[in-house]
């Protein structure tokens, strides 16, 4: 449980790099003001916005061990292609697979979820958009050996933007964040605990390898949204 080696990248560095690029991309844009506004209508500041950008993206380096699973012997060390992407099946001597949590997929969108939640006081069109993305999410996740549960990357950002702008124009950017981070968590990981431990995978990490890419680019969906959003500043609640 304390081996270092569940800290590690969920992509291999060329499809990490991509990540790191589009939010560079935000960093220019922000920087040029074209999306300040956008960022005071998800309900955070441009600086906030930037430190959960960036800390999502530190955080997938590192993971919190909860438990260990028993199954058969653990794959390891290896890289595995699924649907275009490129996940890290980290080196670890470990006869059975330790379960995680990873921190920028799934600890920082749970607090800024629950956040965005309290805010604008979102809890029954917010509970559709999670599940509704956690069935879709779901229904598309594939049990894969040494990963765990993997997800095409783009089917939680389509299917989260659609759907945050027919639940709600004005508050589609808070919407796209909480439905598609915690949709893909649930509808991925969660509703699949009962299968990770016969993958041999050295670690399933909930919200790492398998899920991080899609719950990062649907963060950056969400402040895209913003910018179609209702021309008013979003109305907290009081």
């Amino acid at each position: 449980m304390d081996d270092p080696q569940v800290h590690y990248l969920p992509l291999t560095p060329g499809f990490f790099s991509i990540l790191v690029f589009l939010a560079l991309a935000l960093v220019i844009l922000i920087q040029l003001r074209i999306l300040r506004y956008a960022y005071m209508r998800l309900g955070v500041g441009p600086g906030v916005a930037l430190l959960l950008l960036f800390g999502s993206l530190i955080g997938s380096y590192f993971n919190l061990p909860i438990t260990v699973l028993p199954g058969p012997p653990v794959r390891s060390g290896q890289i595995v292609d699924f649907f275009g992407m490129r996940y890290v099946v980290p080196f670890v001597v470990s006869p059975s697979t330790i379960l995680a949590v990873n921190v920028g997929g799934a600890v920082i969108p749970t607090l800024m979820s629950a956040y965005l939640v309290l805010r604008y006081q979102l809890w029954p069109r917010a509970a559709i958009a999670v599940a509704v993305i956690a069935f879709i999410v779901h229904s598309t996740a594939t049990p894969v050996a040494g990963i765990g549960i993997a997800v095409p990357v783009f089917v939680p950002v389509v299917a989260t933007a659609i759907l945050a702008l027919v639940l709600s124009r004005e508050y589609a950017a808070p919407l796209a964040y909480i439905g598609g981070s915690m949709g893909t968590l649930i509808g991925a990981d969660i509703f699949n605990l009962d299968k990770i431990g016969s993958l041999g995978a050295p670690i399933a990490s909930i919200g790492g390898a398998g899920t991080f890419d899609g719950i990062f680019l649907t963060g950056i969906l969400a402040v895209l949204l913003a910018g179609l959003a209702s021309p008013s500043r979003l109305r907290p609640a009081s």
